[in-house]
């Protein structure tokens, strides 16, 4: 994903002089390619991200667009204070990249773990917060935040995650994506999960279970049709993210409890106790029943 990322946002870049990209002492092997071609709209602030976010903000308040780009949690928890005050209270059109989102940098514990940023970014004001589900979506959804004039926030896997598009869907903010259509159960996905839970949703094809699978790869805004027609149309809805409490699932269930519908409903998401162990991306999602097989034991229940 982020390969994809900086590629398109380099090509952005040739057609916006207005780009600029803040990076916090990182990203080497992947960032220099805009370094290279744009040095005079690229800063590495150093191991400073508080500094880096209230610098975006300025550049952005100067008519700039501006990207601050940095590991899991320190783009985001290290300076929420800087992200609430002068991005969001100010509507600064500032693109707030992490990458590793979730377990991808499961080896290094806890620490780099980014499992609670979908629930922090998408309570703050006038953030738009975005996790697409594939290297497609990841290069749709740079192109889509150039464009829009705000907060917004974009989070991405690391490296070597699969393309689940075929073809350029059609990418906006706040529509989920329908990846297959079906009756019996909804998949909905967002991040980096889809591409296990489309093959969790062709096992239970296999096994006559029609399942439909929205990627929701925009959290806030959150597309409130596509989850009422799923809870109307399908008989249980099975969301999964690679997040703890407060993502995806909570805020579909508030859409659900808002709406009045009593339908069956399922949450596969890391639980609220931090992880105490490290290990591969693949491991720790097995560990909390993130995998194919999780996914179709509680779709099945459903069905």
């Amino acid at each position: 994903m982020r390969t994809a990322f900086i590629e398109e946002l380099c090509k952005l870049a040739e057609e916006e002089e207005r780009i600029w990209l803040l990076c916090g002492d990182l990203g080497y092997s992947v960032l220099e390619r805009f370094r290279d071609r744009f040095p005079n709209r690229y800063v590495n602030v150093g191991v400073a991200e508080q500094n880096m976010t209230g610098m975006a903000a300025g550049l952005a308040l100067c008519g700039k667009i501006v990207f601050t780009y940095s590991i899991a949690n320190f783009p985001v928890m290290r300076c929420l204070e800087q992200i609430r005050n002068d991005i969001c209270y100010h509507h600064a059109n500032v693109k707030i990249v992490a990458v590793g989102g979730g377990l991808a940098y499961g080896a290094q514990g806890y620490t780099h773990h980014g499992v609670e940023d979908l629930a922090v970014m998408r309570v703050l004001p006038e953030m738009t917060v975005i996790a697409p589900g594939d290297p497609v979506e990841t290069r749709l959804a740079t192109r889509a935040i150039v464009s829009y004039n705000g907060p917004c926030y974009l989070r991405l896997g690391k490296a070597g995650e699969p393309i689940v598009h075929q073809t350029d869907p059609k990418f906006e903010i706040g529509k989920a994506i329908l990846m297959r259509d079906g009756s019996s159960v909804t998949l909905i996905s967002t991040g980096g999960m889809l591409a296990t839970v489309m093959q969790a949703a062709q096992r239970l094809a296999e096994n006559g279970i029609a399942a439909r699978v929205l990627s929701m790869h925009t959290l806030a805004p959150l597309d409130r049709e596509a989850i009422l027609a799923a809870a109307a149309e399908t008989g249980g809805i099975v969301t999964v993210e690679e997040h703890g409490i407060g993502g995806l699932a909570s805020a579909v269930a508030e859409v659900l409890a808002v709406a009045g519908y009593a339908v069956p409903f399922r949450a596969l998401h890391l639980p609220r106790k931090p992880t105490s162990h490290a290990g591969t991306q693949e491991s720790l999602r097995s560990v909390h029943g993130l995998s194919v097989e999780g996914i179709v034991t509680v779709a099945r229940a459903l069905t």
